[in-house]
């Protein structure tokens, strides 16, 4: 079968603007307020980050209890937004904002989320957008008939944030989700703090790991970590996992990303399958390493022998000209053994004559 002879089956590439494979460096920005600073979630995801040995510029600037609209009221936060050109800023929605109407959230939030778009963008236009899907309370919401039960709440968030992203096209981080799945899952596992609103450090960490899967493209499971149990850890890490990467284009997190698969195939072929995804790119450009290239946004090439390529994908749009690397390397098939000659089996000792 081919698979048995897939040495990487995918190499998601997170080398945006112009980096390289030897500068992988992003900046993130966490734009929120409690649902996001408590127990430092940020943090957590920057130390899950390093850990799996990637290297990021994480900061946060957040605000208790705010919605878009006090958002919009702190300077220090526009300051943020221009202090860099940031990789990726993640958006957070007050808890209950969007779990109203889309009726309510055109009025009452989308305004001052207008606001927020146009100075990420004036800073740099090609900032990757996140919005921070977040979750129910754990029993929901009892001053509002809709959301009065964590499912009615979930469910209202859920589709609030979804709709954010039909509108504007923007990738959703589904911590409300992931958080859904333990929740159903593993009910002995509690993710809130005594208000029952707020994340504990369970709740904090499994937002973290979400990130990381979403802004990644892969699995945060063999992270060690000293403030919760192994076995909770390895829990949400595979929850995480499992919720993220399996509907990773249902959530849109597969944009401005490419992506390589290489493998040598049964009768000894080496090919490497390509795929970009950049949704506003003017002219893209598969320089495959072997003297062959292609201007198709997914493209195969076949290799001749096996050995080392270094594939460049350049992506031209109207942040200008991003140069993506990828290294992939082909082994050749083993020679097979020489058979051993087996040699007759002779008795040295010579009869004695009776």
């Amino acid at each position: 079968m081919k698979s048995l002879f897939l040495f990487l089956v995918l190499l998601s590439n997170f080398f945006l603007f112009g980096q390289s494979f030897k500068d992988d460096s992003l900046s993130i920005l966490f734009i929120g307020n409690s649902f996001t600073h408590m127990n430092d979630m940020p943090s957590i995801f920057n130390k899950i980050a390093t850990a799996k040995g990637k290297v990021v510029h994480v900061e946060k600037n957040t605000k208790a209890g705010a919605s878009f609209h006090v958002h919009t009221t702190r300077i220090d936060m526009f300051e943020t937004i221009n202090s860099r050109k940031w990789d990726y800023i993640v958006l957070q929605a007050y808890s209950r904002e969007f779990s109203h109407s889309k009726e309510y959230i055109d009025t009452a939030s989308l305004p001052y989320f207008n606001q927020i778009l146009d100075t990420i963008k004036l800073n740099h236009s090609c900032t990757n957008l996140l919005l921070y899907n977040t979750w129910g309370y754990k029993n929901g919401y009892t001053e509002r008939e809709d959301i009065n039960s964590y499912e009615k709440m979930q469910d209202s968030i859920i589709s609030g944030y979804k709709y954010i992203s039909s509108l504007y096209n923007i990738p959703i981080v589904p911590v409300g989700m992931v958080w859904k799945y333990v929740r159903d899952s593993y009910p002995d596992i509690n993710l809130y703090v005594e208000d029952d609103a707020h994340p504990n450090k369970l709740g904090s960490y499994l937002s973290a790991c979400t990130f990381y899967a979403s802004i990644f493209d892969e699995s945060p499971e063999g992270v060690i970590t000293s403030t919760i149990s192994k076995e909770n850890a390895v829990i949400i890490q595979k929850a995480a996992a499992e919720v993220v990467l399996k509907n990773y284009k249902e959530f849109h997190l597969d944009q401005n990303r490419s992506s390589i698969k290489y493998y040598r195939t049964k009768n000894v072929k080496y090919v490497a399958e390509c795929v970009s995804n950049y949704p506003n790119n003017l002219k893209t450009t598969w320089d495959f390493g072997n003297g062959k290239t292609s201007n198709e946004q997914n493209a195969t090439c076949e290799y001749q022998k096996p050995g080392n390529y270094m594939i460049k994908l350049i992506v031209e749009d109207q942040c200008g000209v991003r140069n993506i690397y990828n290294k992939i390397s082909f082994s050749a098939p083993k020679k097979p053994k020489k058979p051993i000659k087996s040699k007759p089996i002779t008795n040295s000792k010579s009869k004695k004559k009776i």
